[in-house]
């Protein structure tokens, strides 16, 4: 293995040593009537395997819906940036609009949602969906206009159609810009899946999330349960965005300059 490639797993895994080190040795400085804020690692581990089934249960539950908005959040936002590119006409009417849209608090339609379609899986789609969608039009439709002018011009003096210059140009060029708003999305997502859970969710029929589940051990005070379930809610977000990047890194490592090519 290449010592490059040898630090990469190293590092990381030093400072996951590092971490618990210090998390042992905070909890063991404090005194015994505040130790249970800060349950040991073996107390978390204890928990997973004493909640197991409901930690599993929230866990697809809450993928479910972090799944669900942030593909739909790729499609729609993707047909928009696409839409929006292809004219500035339609690109100075509609395109204010969504900047609004992307700076208004999404917990406040939690409410109207409940109201319109129910607490449960579709609200926290839906409210997953909100939360993904703007980071993805915004910075597809930025990458679809910045095509290179002289390659436009090109296209347009050998005639090419639209839909040849948007297929063959302004689509392969975007991508960089569509993968940093998909990086950001992945992020968002769990979090918007947790955030649905708390003001939307419905735990009827083992519907409830790992939003849903940090509740109900809160008002337990089953500490190591709530660290333990935080711990899934990093992982569940670990997958999305570990997945991102193994897409980015597929669709842009053969030309684009994030990437070093020699060790690919």
């Amino acid at each position: 293995m290449p010592p490059r490639r040898f630090l990469t797993i190293l590092l990381p895994a030093f400072a996951g040593a590092l971490f618990v080190a210090i998390w042992i040795f905070v909890r063991a400085s404090l005194s015994e009537d505040f130790r249970f804020l800060l349950p040991a690692p073996t107390e978390v581990l204890a928990a997973f395997r004493d909640h197991g089934d409901e930690l599993w249960r929230a866990t697809l539950n809450t993928a479910s819906g972090a799944t669900l908005g942030f593909l739909a959040a790729v499609f729609v936002s993707f047909l928009l940036s696409i839409l929006l590119s292809l004219s500035p006409l339609v690109r100075v009417t509609f395109y204010p609009y969504l900047m609004l849209l992307q700076m208004t608090p999404i917990i406040v339609f939690a409410p109207i949602l409940v109201l319109w379609v129910g607490a449960g899986l579709k609200s926290v789609t839906i409210i997953t969906f909100l939360i993904c969608f703007f980071p993805l039009a915004v910075n597809t439709t930025q990458g679809l206009v910045s095509t290179d002018r002289n390659l436009v011009e090109l296209f347009q003096l050998y005639r090419a159609t639209k839909f040849q210059e948007i297929r063959r140009l302004r689509i392969p060029a975007a991508l960089p810009y569509f993968f940093t708003g998909l990086r950001i999305a992945a992020t968002l997502a769990p979090i918007g899946a947790l955030v649905g859970d708390y003001t939307a969710g419905s735990s009827a029929g083992d519907g409830g999330g790992l939003g849903f589940q940090t509740i109900i051990y809160s008002s337990q005070a089953k500490y190591p349960a709530l660290f333990a379930t935080a711990a899934v809610c990093c992982a569940l977000g670990f997958i999305f965005v570990a997945g991102v990047l193994s897409l980015s890194w597929l669709f842009l490592r053969k030309w684009h300059d994030s990437y070093d090519r020699a060790d690919t």
